[in-house]
């Protein structure tokens, strides 16, 4: 199986330590989303799991747990923006930590074990295309030769999107000015050794440049592990989405960082609740069992061919 870790939360930022905890206690538990009643035992030793991927926008923590995954075939989706603490309240200065992270753990690790996200692009006042345009270029030099791979992506307007994106001065974006902004990333992201790809994103086939992405790429995991895998498309993302299935371990409601244009936070307030239930040593992320939960065993098996 690939685990992702985790398209609900930041993880390697504030939940690392529970996360290698996990791998080493050899299961989790995950409560489903959709049916919070239903908890789902989930086996974490190693001839099951063919991949980590991992989810993160400062993840110091990972750094620190290079040495301990080595036996895990395992890679981080690396989100990087422009944006300021207007959007992105609890991030660190880019250029002054940021950045060098990313830079130490591709050294650290390697990489073909980082890809940047330039990801979600949203327009308003202060937010240009033009400006966008400047700052993934600026990126860009910044992480040549520390990736090789840039994901764009516009953003989608989720119903928690919109409520935490309220008085932004958010603005449409054409699909002309889409596909022009597109391919001068792609340019750039091509003068500075990374290929540009898409992630689920319907007009990609008409801009020059970008290829289809895969967030939870079977290719990458493949030449990782050092196998083929038996992968099928993963039928509960977006048509779009490139992703193989994959098993979430993360929760809803549990990342402080506060972004604005968040879609797995309902809201701050929320976010405090379930962050209060957190404990370091309990399989279950930032919640416990209740008497009217069900537990049962998932069934895993490698996808190794």
């Amino acid at each position: 199986m690939i685990l992702s870790v985790s398209r609900r939360t930041d993880i390697p930022v504030f939940y690392m330590d529970w996360f290698m905890r996990r791998l080493r206690a050899g299961e989790v538990w995950v409560r489903n989303p959709v049916n919070p009643r239903q908890i789902s035992r989930i086996s974490l030793e190693r001839r099951y799991v063919d991949g980590i991927v991992f989810w993160s926008k400062a993840p110091a923590a990972l750094q620190e747990s290079v040495e301990k995954l080595r036996e895990w075939p395992w890679y981080l989706q690396f989100t990087l923006t422009g944006y300021g603490q207007d959007i992105e309240p609890g991030l660190p200065d880019k250029k002054k930590v940021l950045i060098p992270m990313f830079q130490k753990l591709a050294e650290a690790a390697g990489k073909e074990h980082l890809v940047w996200r330039y990801d979600p692009i949203l327009v308003n006042d202060r937010y240009s295309l033009s400006y966008h345009e400047k700052a993934f270029r600026s990126i860009a030099e910044s992480l040549r030769g520390y990736t090789d791979e840039a994901v764009i992506s516009f953003l989608d307007l989720y119903g928690k999107t919109k409520r935490n994106m309220a008085g932004t001065g958010l603005r449409e974006i054409s699909e002309r000015d889409m596909r022009t902004l597109a391919e001068s990333m792609a340019a750039a992201a091509r003068e500075n050794g990374m290929k540009a790809v898409s992630c689920a994103e319907p007009l990609t086939e008409t801009w020059l440049g970008v290829e289809r992405g895969s967030c939870i790429d079977q290719g990458r995991l493949e030449r990782l592990c050092g196998y083929s895998l038996k992968a099928k498309k993963d039928k509960g993302q977006r048509q779009q989405c490139g992703c193989v299935e994959s098993i979430d371990v993360g929760a809803y409601d549990t990342c402080l960082f506060g972004c604005r244009y968040c879609y797995a936070n309902d809201s701050q307030e929320q976010v405090k609740r379930t962050v209060s239930l957190f404990r370091p040593d309990s399989p279950l992320l930032c919640s416990d069992m209740g008497g009217r939960d069900s537990l049962s065993v998932r069934k895993v098996k490698s996808l190794r061919q």
